[in-house]
C-alpha cells in the first residue's frame, strides 16, 4: 500500500517538507518492488538509501531546530531519536549485507519506514507547529 503525501504531513519548511517526499518515495518503491515480486532486490538499495539520506534530512531538521531556538532540541523524543533510528539503519543495513535480503529482513525495513512516518506525524510537526507559532 502505497503512502501519500497528505496535509497532515506538511512542516511548511520547503526543505524539511521536500526530503520527507523523497522518504516517502523511497518507501513507495519498496513498496512497489515487493508487490512485484522484486522486493529483494530493491531491498539493499532501498537500506542503504535510508542509511544515507536520514543522516542528511536528520541533520537538517537538527539546524532547524536550532535556528529557532526548539527548546526541545536535545530531548530524547527528537535529537536522540535521530541518533538511536540511524543506528538501528545502519544494524539492519549490516545485517542485510551479512545474511542477504530475507523476508524477515523486509519486513524490518517496512517497519522502520513506518516508524519514520510515525515520527514524521508527531515529533516534526510538533517541530514545525512551535516554529510557525513563533512567527
Amino acid at each position: 500500500m502505497a503512502i501519500e503525501w497528505t496535509d497532515d504531513l506538511k512542516t511548511g519548511d520547503f526543505i524539511i517538507d521536500s526530503e520527507h517526499k523523497r522518504l516517502l518515495k523511497a518507501a513507495n518503491d519498496l513498496v512497489d518492488a515487493c508487490s512485484k515480486g522484486k522486493g529483494r532486490d530493491e531491498l539493499v538499495r532501498a537500506t542503504d538509501f535510508l542509511s544515507y539520506y536520514t543522516k542528511t534530512h536528520f541533520s537538517h531538521e537538527e539546524e532547524l531546530m536550532e535556528k529557532n531556538a526548539y527548546p526541545e532540541k536535545e530531548s530524547k523524543l527528537h535529537k536522540e531519536w535521530h541518533k538511536g533510528y540511524i543506528s538501528e539503519i545502519e544494524e539492519l543495513s549490516a545485517k542485510l549485507k551479512n545474511e542477504g535480503p530475507t523476508v524477515v529482513i523486509m519486513a524490518e525495513v517496512n517497519n522502520k519506514l513506518s516508524i519514520l512516518l510515525t515520527h514524521i506525524r508527531t515529533l516534526d510537526l510538533k517541530l514545525a507547529k512551535y516554529i510557525q507559532e513563533k512567527k
